[in-house]
Order: C-alpha cells, then sequence, then structure tokens
C-alpha cells in the first residue's frame, strides 16, 4: 500500500496488516489516485484531453454542467498530478492548451479497463442497490 510496499506484485495479492494504519492507507499511491480520479469531473476531462488537445473554453463547451471554476481546479489537479499539460501559446490574447501527458495516456488503458468492467456489471451493481435499499427500509435484522 505504502512506498515501502512497492514489492506487491498486485493489489489483490497484497498481504495487509490488521487494522490497516490509516497513516499507510492515506500515504497509498492507490488512495491518492482513486481520490484524485473520483471527482464528478476528473475522468470525463481525462477521457477528453486522450481524444485531443483542447483549448480551454473548447474543453468547457465539451462538457455540459460544468462550471469555468469547476473546470480550472479539475485541470490544475490534473496538471499537478503529472496527468495533463497546460501550455500557453504567445498568441493575442495568450491561448492555453490541454493535452495529456504520456504519464496520462498510460492511465487511459487501466481507465478503460474499469469503465468496461463497470458497463459488463451495470445490473449486478443496480441489483445490489436494490438489495441493500430494501433491506435498510425493512429495518434491522
Amino acid at each position: 500500500m505504502s512506498p515501502a510496499h512497492t514489492d506487491v506484485p498486485s493489489l489483490v495479492g497484497a498481504a495487509l496488516p490488521t487494522p490497516v494504519p490509516a497513516d499507510e492507507y492515506d500515504g497509498c499511491p492507490v488512495t491518492g489516485l482513486l481520490r484524485l480520479l473520483s471527482d464528478k469531473w476528473s475522468m470525463l476531462v481525462l477521457v477528453l484531453l486522450g481524444r485531443q488537445p483542447y483549448r480551454f473554453n473548447e474543453l468547457h463547451r465539451a462538457i455540459g454542467g460544468i462550471s469555468q471554476r469547476m473546470l480550472t481546479r479539475t485541470l490544475r489537479g490534473l496538471e499537478a498530478a503529472g496527468l495533463v499539460l497546460r501550455e500557453v501559446h504567445p498568441t493575442v490574447p495568450p491561448s492555453v492548451e490541454y493535452r495529456l501527458t504520456p504519464l496520462g495516456q498510460s492511465l487511459l488503458g487501466p481507465l478503460s479497463a474499469l469503465a468496461d468492467w463497470a458497463v459488463s456489471n451495470e445490473a449486478a451493481l443496480v441489483a445490489g442497490r436494490h438489495r441493500a435499499a430494501a433491506a435498510a427500509s425493512s429495518g434491522p435484522s
């Protein structure tokens, strides 16, 4: 989980201490990446930038419902993580273009696998939520 445990062959095969120390969980690179990607807009921005570079206003128009402020925050977070490159072109007025870095490009395959899994298992996930909601509404057992 933590940088001290980088020799673990996979997430599923990792032996975890019980209980898992909070500082290890918080410092885990997987936890950090999932926090970054779990906001409302990051995955969509990554997917769009994976298709082509965008100027800010083009990207804003391509995402219905996102405010300019939230798009700016999302892009800054992805840029700080090294996934997105912001390039300022010396025009009047200056134009800014966003594209994925090679690191960002390398994330598209795993994101696609996760998306494929979610689509393939959507019915089971919905059924599970319905069962949980029904159990919660019927009271404690």
